[in-house]
């Protein structure tokens, strides 16, 4: 199950109302690339034929079956700090990952 904090639900709702997005989910996939093999990309989409969608926090997120498989018992959660905002990505599935923290090894 892939979960979302309550903090990354408020944020993303927030940006969801700026760009009017409320009718989207939030699709997460995981693709190749970055220097440890996988990386993460978040955009607002509509559910495609054989997407799983999972409803937390108010949000809907979409996940392709492939991308499922990596992203169980993944939480996604926005964190603030001295340098700005963002979102964050705990994969307990991720068996490691580059120094910037952009991609991870399966």
């Amino acid at each position: 199950m892939l979960t979302v904090t309550e903090r990354a639900a408020a944020k993303l709702k927030d940006l969801m109302v700026k760009e009017g997005m409320q009718d989207q989910g939030l699709r997460v996939r995981v693709m190749g690339g970055g220097c440890s093999g996988y990386q993460y990309e978040m955009a607002f989409d509509t559910p495609r034929e054989g997407d799983k969608v999972i409803e937390q926090e108010g949000i809907r997120v979409v996940v392709d079956p492939k991308s499922f498989l990596f992203l169980a018992g993944t939480e996604i959660d926005y964190q603030e700090g001295l340098m700005g905002g963002g979102f964050a990505i705990k994969n307990p599935n991720a068996k490691g990952s580059c120094g910037c923290g952009q991609s991870f090894q399966a």
